[in-house]
């Protein structure tokens, strides 16, 4: 029905990719095996709201206890499991499929560990916080894949975790409005993914083979591109993302959100929009601001 109703809108802003390439990536030290920028930082500005992406590989004491200051995580799993400790006494394992959101706010300290001998493949997106919500409470979610909303039709499945997708909403409480889809095609099958048009999108491809927009962008496994949007539109007004599948198990993720158009500062573990704020940060965490450790 959806699809229906959107063929018949005569003014669908109708999306196309804008930039694509590749993730390329090198070996790190070990706890840590592999590493690769999906979205690098530098590239923050037309990524807006979003502010980098990481595809990382790694074993347990990768990523043991540290603090984030100023954003939002997202973190999607992959492969291998992947275990959540934080030092509010959280603690959790997510199976590949699963999500975490993370508000790191004001002062979040956490662990992201490999279970056991498992190698975590894991892909980080950080999500920027505007101005006013820098100070706000740090906040973890578990978005296990069983339970975020799915809609099926012939050839294909569009598993929801943030935003309203075609009347689905899915679980995920950010808090600055995303959406994030998973979305499963088989071979020959095309589908029109709705977005809210003034949303900035990116997308990276899990598995497979597919072409993407109007200008049918061919992108296979490790594939990136960002997506055209209406700037000046509103998120009442839908546009949409043509995708068809050229192979069995093509899979892709597709992220959007409103720019927030704030000048920030990424620097280690914290986004702030000042240098001042950064180093205040470092010496709020020397001086115990951020709480115990997590372990």
């Amino acid at each position: 029905m959806e699809k229906e109703i959107v063929e018949k809108q005569e003014n669908i802003f109708r999306r196309d990719v804008k930039d694509h390439w590749y993730v390329q990536y090198e070996e790190a030290e070990f706890p840590s095996i592999q590493k690769g920028w999906v979205l690098p930082v530098e590239g923050w500005k037309d990524f807006d709201p979003f502010i980098l992406m990481a595809e990382d590989w790694f074993k347990r004491g990768a990523f043991s206890d540290h603090p984030h200051r100023g954003f939002q995580t997202i973190t999607y799993v992959v492969e291998g499991r992947l275990e959540h400790i934080d030092n509010a006494g959280g603690r959790d394992i997510l199976e590949p499929g699963d999500v975490q959101y993370m508000n790191a706010g004001w002062a979040a300290r956490h662990a992201e560990e490999g279970v056991g001998d498992d190698i975590a493949h894991t892909l980080q997106l950080w999500l920027n916080l505007p101005k006013d919500l820098k100070h706000s409470n740090t906040i973890y979610q578990n978005i296990y894949s069983e339970n975020a909303p799915a809609f099926e039709f012939e050839g294909g499945k569009v598993r929801v975790f943030s935003g309203d997708i075609a009347g689905v909403q899915g679980p995920l409480n950010s808090l600055v409005p995303i959406t994030l889809a998973e979305i499963s095609l088989s071979a020959g099958t095309t589908y029109k993914h709705q977005l809210p048009e003034n949303h900035n999108a990116f997308l990276y491809v899990l598995s497979g083979d597919m072409d993407f927009g109007i200008n049918k962008v061919n992108l296979q496994k490790h594939g990136v591109a960002t997506l055209t949007f209406n700037e000046n539109g509103t998120d009442e007004n839908e546009s949409t993302l043509t995708i068809k599948a050229n192979k069995r198990n093509s899979k892709v993720l597709i992220y959007s959100g409103v720019p927030i158009k704030e000048e920030i500062v990424p620097y280690g573990p914290f986004v702030m929009n000042t240098m001042e704020e950064i180093k205040q940060a470092f010496r709020d965490f020397h001086h115990g601001e951020f709480g115990p450790p997590a372990k």
